[in-house]
């Protein structure tokens, strides 16, 4: 154990170490646990009894594992599979790749600014079309991201959600566009989507506009049964919220549910909100996942133009768009208007901090898009399964159908090979500091805040349950944390925690709380244990 440098009394310093000692089974006076003896304690503990644990930590120093538990055996990873992922597009894009998105016209521009033609954003896999684009070129995040939302915690980044869409419209009109005849168009032809990721259930799609979500700040009224207050960011006419949520008793808990989603001819939605929002409690965020993301482009676009100063028509019909006649026209004179993203080492930082699920989820297929756009057969699970072989690693011992964590088994042994293999690239540095650390930022940000070894690991964090209305209680079938960390006399470990299925309340913090804190403290027991 290691003892606080600074103590206001000798009494409460011998108390710490009687009641460490006692919980840990061991007799006053004796030597301090092992890191056996530590993680034992909490695999013990009554709220595991029919749960399994799989641990590995491995010396980078010595290249030899020193503690090892069901290491070998398939565990449910849930997003520590984001670090396959997002390593993998590291490595094979590199850290400097950059989307460009491009706006071109397809018809004739007139010299007083009429364009007779269309407008089409090609969409570029770029999933940062957003307010998180800062000006000195990082992306920003919150630890709780806005798709994870119906939490207190939960938060949008600050500025304008449309940022990227305004400046790319602003672009149109200074290459002297006043006036467009045609349609402003979407090609989202890079990749198929459609179809949601597994964990926040957001559409899959090359284009992007904040993370394909419209953000609900909802909150109770002035008085119970008054309607609730719901403010949406963006505001679009892609999406009309009808507010039948009322204001309920102070020190109620929120019930918030989408109720009709009707769509007219226009790809416009009408979407009902119904339920209840406590009076007196500040506003929580909701995410409506937006179903159809290239018209919600193309909508924001068209009013962005507008508020630019550019002459739009009016919404024409939804309808399917011809992609092989437009592609045509994309040269290089035809360009009015690109945004380039910050490099790929930001976006697998927001990644990797905040848990993205969208971003994980189209990753491999922007990875094949983007490393073999000509060979149809090819998946980016292959071009992620040949890097893996590559780098030496049992493929036996992996399984993984998607991006973000929602289909797949890992083995902690082969995960912990996977980061020592990792942290000899010479993206090692942008990797490991793209992780949560414990006790201070994305998804650590409340693991283990007090220990000594907070701020000293950096690990991606996992979480994957189910319900169980047998007995009214969640259970937790994958919680997993992965990666590195400096102990206090300076040696390098790469560690894989997993625990599956733990049975915990519903209670929206029972499993950060039981499980969470639990992982964190194995990890941190590494940081100062013999």
């Amino acid at each position: 154990m290691r003892v606080q440098r600074r103590s206001r009394s000798v009494t409460r310093l011998v108390l710490t170490i009687v009641s460490a000692s006692a919980a840990l089974g061991i007799p006053l006076g004796a030597q301090s646990p092992t890191l056996s003896q530590r993680i034992q304690s909490i695999v013990d503990r009554p709220e595991f009894r029919h749960a399994l644990f799989g641990i590995e930590f491995y010396s980078l120093d010595s290249r030899k594992a020193i503690y090892s538990l069901n290491a070998d055996k398939l565990f449910v990873p849930a997003s520590t599979t984001k670090l396959f992922t997002e390593g993998t597009a590291l490595e094979l894009m590199g850290a400097d790749y950059r989307f460009h998105t491009r706006v071109y016209r397809t018809g004739t521009l007139e010299p007083d600014g009429t364009l007779d033609g269309d407008l089409v954003l090609v969409a570029s896999g770029d999933p940062d079309l957003s307010a998180r684009v800062r000006p000195d070129g990082t992306l920003a995040f919150e630890n709780e991201d806005h798709a994870y939302d119906g939490d207190p915690h939960t938060r949008a980044v600050p500025g304008d959600p449309l940022l990227i869409i305004r400046k790319l419209a602003a672009q149109v009109k200074t290459h002297g566009v006043a006036r467009i005849t045609g349609r402003v168009l979407v090609d989202a032809s890079l990749f198929e989507g459609g179809d949601r990721d597994l964990g926040t259930g957001l559409v899959i799609s090359p284009i992007v506009v904040n993370d394909n979500i419209v953000d609900l700040m909802i909150g109770g009224g002035s008085a119970a049964g008054a309607p609730a207050v719901i403010e949406a960011s963006p505001s679009t006419s892609y999406a009309r919220f009808v507010n039948k949520v009322t204001t309920s008793a102070a020190g109620s808990r929120p019930h918030i549910h989408f109720g009709g989603d009707t769509a007219d001819g226009s790809g416009l939605h009408t979407v009902t909100i119904e339920g209840s929002a406590p009076a007196g409690q500040a506003p929580i965020l909701y995410a409506y996942a937006v179903p159809d993301p290239a018209r919600f482009a193309e909508v924001t676009l068209a009013e962005a133009l507008r508020e630019a100063g550019v002459s739009v028509p009016a919404l024409a019909t939804a309808a399917p768009v011809n992609v092989a006649a437009l592609k045509a026209s994309y040269t290089a004179e035809n360009i009015v208007a690109e945004h380039v993203s910050p490099p790929l080492a930001e976006d697998v930082k927001v990644t990797l901090k905040v848990s993205q699920n969208l971003h994980a989820s189209m990753m491999p297929r922007v990875l094949r898009a983007v490393m073999a756009p000509n060979d149809t057969a090819k998946t980016g699970f292959d071009l992620e399964h040949d890097f893996l072989a590559k780098a030496g690693l049992d493929l036996a011992a992996a399984q993984q159908a998607d991006g973000a964590g929602g289909d797949a088994h890992f083995t902690p042994a082969f995960v912990v090979s996977y980061l020592a293999y990792m942290s000899a690239q010479k993206d090692s540095a942008t990797f490991r500091n793209a992780l949560p650390v414990l006790g201070r930022d994305g998804t650590l940000w409340n693991i283990q805040p007090s220990s000594p070894a907070a701020g000293h690991v950096f690990a991606k964090t996992g979480t994957f349950a189910v319900d169980d209305p047998l007995n009214r209680r969640l259970l937790v079938t994958g919680k997993g944390l992965a990666g590195y960390l400096t102990t206090v006399d300076g040696r390098h470990l790469a560690f894989a925690v997993y625990v599956n299925n733990v049975s915990v309340s519903t209670d929206p913090d029972a499993t950060t709380t039981v499980v969470g804190q639990a992982l964190g403290e194995i990890a941190a027991a590494a940081y100062d244990a013999r």
